[in-house]
């Protein structure tokens, strides 16, 4: 989770890296990390970001705002889904997390 921390802490505010947001939000680590990068994909789309995001971890949606406003809200959501699918293949990274067991 070291990458996604990372991406965290440059969003800067209080919950600059997982364990943290998990801890805010009432989640394990994990959940917490499955929960951002499906933000992320979703954001760009034109879905309801935490609806389809929802869809996709069987998280309930209102915990999914809950995130969003702890990362910043929106905007900060958007910035971190371009750092997910910039060079590199960070969207990689947020698959990989939706796609564990």
């Amino acid at each position: 989770m070291g990458i996604l921390d990372g991406l965290l802490g440059q969003l800067g505010g209080d919950n600059a890296d997982l364990a943290n947001l998990a801890e805010k939000v009432g989640l394990s680590p994990e959940h917490a990390a499955m929960a951002v990068a499906a933000l992320a994909k979703f954001h760009p789309m034109d879905v309801d970001t935490a609806e389809g995001a929802a869809a996709e971890t069987g998280l309930p949606t209102e915990k999914l705002q809950e995130i969003i406003g702890h990362i910043g809200g929106e905007g900060a959501l958007g910035r971190y889904a371009s750092m997910l699918g910039g060079e590199g293949g960070l969207g990689n990274i947020a698959s990989s997390f939706l796609n564990k067991e």
